[in-house]
């Protein structure tokens, strides 16, 4: 089965794992060690985010190493990109809406509330 970045991206463990092994390739025992479960908790994880093509497992020698490819998160960052546009046009919108209507404020004289009274 193949799994989508969102997939992997969705559950904080996996997003602490590909965090960890981005600055340097782990071993699978020392990424378990950073984490209060089981072992195989975290090799299914790993698992999800292999499928995803988020890790790569390398072997050397006994160890097997994971190491981040981060290439894959470009579809997360095209994804939102396009909503971040939406919402950066909206705020402008109402950004002008609002200075047009302080600017409407002030052009339109004030009549005192507590005129004097004869």
């Amino acid at each position: 089965m193949r799994r989508d970045v969102f997939q992997a991206i969705a559950d904080p463990t996996r997003r602490e794992i590909i965090n960890m092994i981005a600055h340097k390739p782990l071993n699978v025992n020392s990424v378990a060690g950073n984490f209060d479960v089981s072992r195989t908790a975290i090799y299914k994880h790993v698992k999800i985010l292999t499928e995803c093509g988020l890790v790569v497992i390398k072997q050397y020698g006994r160890e097997r190493y994971c190491e981040a490819k981060l290439q894959k998160l470009n579809e997360v960052s095209d994804w939102v990109e396009q909503y971040r546009k939406l919402w950066n046009a909206k705020l402008d919108s109402l950004e002008e809406y609002l200075n047009k209507l302080q600017a409407d404020d002030k052009a339109t004289p004030k009549t005192k509330k507590n005129a004097k009274r004869k």
